[in-house]
C-alpha cells in the first residue's frame, strides 16, 4: 500500500512539472495579440481594478500626445518662428507723424522790429516713411508743412506757409555693407529656428525610446511575476504531496522543512516581482501622462498586448554610423549652432572695418502766404496799405511738383576706437566659434561610440537570448530526469525543489535577454536618430 501511495505522488509531481514546463515556455514564446484601439476603454477588472490594454503603438502615440516635456519642447520651435517674424519685420516700413503748434513772446530789442514785443505763432507738422534696404542701407521719404505768423515790421509774407519735400538715401559701403549683413537678425533668427526643430526631434526620438524601454520592462516584470507564481504553486503542492507522504510514513518529517522554506523563498519572490511590476507601470503611466485622459489611475492596471521581436536585425557599423550622421537631429542641431558661430565670426570681421557711409539727399521746397502791399512798394515805410491772399495749397504743389530742386551727395567715415584698440566683439566671436568647432568634433566622437555600443549591444543581447534559450531547454530536460529519479526513489525533495527553481531562473533570464534585445533595437533607432522614420511618426503642430 505505501508503495502504491509513493508511486501515485511521484506521478502527481511528474504530472505537475510536466505542466509546469508547458507553462513556464508560454512567456517565452509570447504569441503576439491583437493590438488595442487608443480610444478602448479600461475593462473592469474586480479584484485588481480597471484593466487597460495597450499596445506600444498606443503608448507612443499617448505619449507624443499627453506628454507634458514634450509638449513644453514642442513650443519651442513655434517661439523660434516669432521670432523669425519679429526680425523680418525690420524691413516692414515704418510712418511717423509729428505736430507741433507753438507761440513765442520775445522782447523786441529794436523799434525797427517791433514796437514792443516781437509775437510769433507757428503750428507745423511732418509725415516720413523710413524703409529699410537689405543690402544695410537705408531710404526716407518726408513732407514738412508750416504757417508762420509773426508781428515783425518789414515783412513781405505774412503769414507764411511752407512745405517741403525730402528725400534721403544712406548707405554703408564698408560695415554693416551687404545682403548677408543687412539680414543679419533674419539670417540668425532663422539658424535659431532651425536648431530648435532639431531640438523637438531630439525630445521626440527621447521620448519614444523611453516608452519602449518602459513599456519592455513592464512585459518584463509581468510575465516574470507569471514565472515566480507557477514555481510557488508548484512548491506549495510538492508541500502538499510531502505533508500526505509524511502521514503515510514514507515520507521522513525532515523533508517537510526544505518544502515549507522553499515556499517562503518564493513567496518572497512575488512580493519582489509584484512591486517591479508596479514600479514599470507607474513609470510608463507618467511617461505617457496617462493622468491626462483618465482619473484614478492609481486603480488602473495597464496589460500590454505586444512580445517582444526575435527576429534578427543584420545593421553594421559601418552603415549605422553613415545613417547617424546624416539623421541625428542633435548632431543637426550642433552643426546648425556651427554655421551660426561662422556667421557671427564673419559679421565681426566686418565690425573691424571703418563705417564709411554714402548719403544722398534731394529736396523741394514751397512757400506762399499773404503777400503785403507797402506804400510806395517801400516796406521801409512800415505802412500796410492792402494784401494779396495766398494759399496753403500753393507752397504744398510748389514742393510736391519739384519747382525748386535741390539735392546734396557726401560721404562719413566713422573710426570708433573700440575696435582699433580693444578688439572685445571679434576676440569673443572667434572664440565662440573655436568652441562650436571642438563642440562638433566632440559630438561626431561621442557618436562613434555610441554607433559602436548600440551595435554591439544588439548582437551580444540576441546571442544572449539564443543562449539563454538554449540554457532554459537543458534545465526542462533536467527537470524532466530528475522527476523521473524522483519517481522511483533515486531523488529527493531538495533536489527536485533546486531543478525547479532553475528552471524559473532560467527562463526568466531568457525573458531579460529578449527584453534587452529588444530595447538594445530601440536604443540603436535612437543613436542613429531613426526612431521616428522607423514608426513613421509626425507631429504636425495645431497652428
Amino acid at each position: 500500500m505505501d508503495r502504491k501511495v509513493k508511486d501515485f505522488t511521484g506521478l502527481l509531481i511528474f504530472i505537475s512539472c510536466f505542466i509546469s514546463c508547458f507553462f513556464f515556455s508560454l512567456p517565452l514564446e509570447l504569441v503576439a495579440q491583437s493590438q488595442q484601439s487608443q480610444s478602448d476603454p479600461p475593462k473592469p477588472n474586480s479584484s485588481q481594478g480597471q484593466v487597460l490594454e495597450l499596445s506600444l503603438e498606443d503608448c507612443i502615440y499617448k505619449a507624443i500626445k499627453n506628454n507634458l516635456s514634450l509638449k513644453a519642447e514642442m513650443l519651442t520651435p513655434e517661439i523660434a518662428d516669432q521670432n523669425v517674424s519679429l526680425a523680418a519685420e525690420k524691413f516692414i516700413p515704418s510712418i511717423s507723424i509729428n505736430y507741433n503748434d507753438q507761440s513765442t513772446r520775445t522782447a523786441s530789442y529794436s523799434f525797427l522790429d517791433a514796437s514792443d514785443v516781437v509775437v510769433t505763432k507757428q503750428n507745423d507738422y511732418t509725415i516720413q516713411l523710413t524703409q529699410n534696404i537689405p543690402i544695410g542701407g537705408s531710404f526716407s521719404a518726408s513732407l514738412y508743412n508750416y504757417v508762420n505768423d509773426s508781428n515783425r515790421r518789414f515783412q513781405t509774407i505774412n503769414p507764411r506757409y511752407g512745405s517741403t519735400l525730402r528725400l534721403n538715401f544712406s548707405q554703408p559701403l564698408l560695415r554693416d555693407f551687404g545682403f548677408k549683413f543687412g539680414r543679419r537678425e533674419i539670417i540668425i533668427a532663422n539658424y535659431n529656428r532651425e536648431i530648435s526643430e532639431e531640438n523637438f526631434q531630439k525630445a521626440l526620438e527621447d521620448i519614444i525610446y523611453n516608452v519602449e524601454t518602459a513599456y519592455w520592462n513592464l512585459v518584463y516584470s509581468r510575465e516574470n511575476l507569471k514565472v515566480r507564481q507557477q514555481s510557488l504553486k508548484l512548491a506549495q503542492e510538492l508541500l502538499e504531496k510531502n505533508k500526505v507522504e509524511i502521514e503515510a510514513g514514507t515520507l521522513p518529517p525532515i523533508e517537510l522543512l526544505t518544502a515549507e522554506s522553499e515556499v517562503s523563498t518564493r513567496q518572497a519572490d512575488i512580493l519582489e516581482a509584484q512591486a517591479l511590476v508596479k514600479n514599470y507601470e507607474d513609470q510608463l503611466k507618467v511617461i505617457i501622462n496617462l493622468a491626462a485622459e483618465m482619473e484614478n489611475v492609481k486603480n488602473i492596471q495597464i496589460v500590454p498586448t505586444d512580445s517582444p521581436s526575435v527576429e534578427k536585425r543584420e545593421v553594421s557599423y559601418e552603415e549605422a554610423l553613415a545613417v547617424a550622421l546624416q539623421k541625428r537631429p542633435d548632431l543637426k542641431a550642433i552643426r546648425l549652432d556651427f554655421k551660426n558661430k561662422e556667421f557671427n565670426f564673419s559679421y565681426a570681421k566686418n565690425q573691424l572695418l571703418p563705417d564709411l557711409r554714402f548719403q544722398l539727399s534731394y529736396w523741394s521746397p514751397g512757400i506762399s502766404g499773404d503777400q503785403l502791399l507797402y506804400q510806395d512798394d517801400n516796406p521801409l515805410t512800415g505802412i500796410v496799405i492792402g494784401t494779396i491772399p495766398g494759399k496753403k495749397s500753393d507752397a504744398l504743389k510748389d514742393a510736391l511738383n519739384f519747382r525748386y530742386k535741390n539735392w546734396s551727395v557726401g560721404l562719413t567715415l566713422t573710426l570708433p576706437l573700440n575696435s582699433v584698440i580693444t578688439r572685445a566683439y571679434y576676440a569673443q566671436a572667434k572664440l565662440s566659434l573655436e568652441q562650436a568647432k571642438l563642440r562638433l568634433k566632440n559630438q561626431e566622437q561621442q557618436l562613434d561610440l555610441e554607433i559602436s555600443n548600440a551595435v554591439r549591444a544588439v548582437e551580444t543581447n540576441y546571442q544572449r537570448a539564443l543562449a539563454y534559450r538554449a540554457a532554459r531547454e537543458l534545465a526542462e530536460k533536467k527537470l524532466e530526469a530528475e522527476l523521473e529519479k524522483f519517481k522511483v526513489g533515486m531523488s529527493t525533495n531538495y533536489l527536485v525543489l533546486q531543478y525547479q527553481r532553475d528552471l524559473a531562473n532560467a527562463q526568466t533570464m531568457e525573458l531579460k535577454a529578449l527584453i534587452d534585445y529588444n530595447i538594445s533595437l530601440a536604443n540603436l533607432d535612437r543613436v542613429m536618430g531613426v526612431g521616428r522614420e522607423r514608426r513613421n511618426i509626425s507631429v504636425i503642430s495645431n497652428d
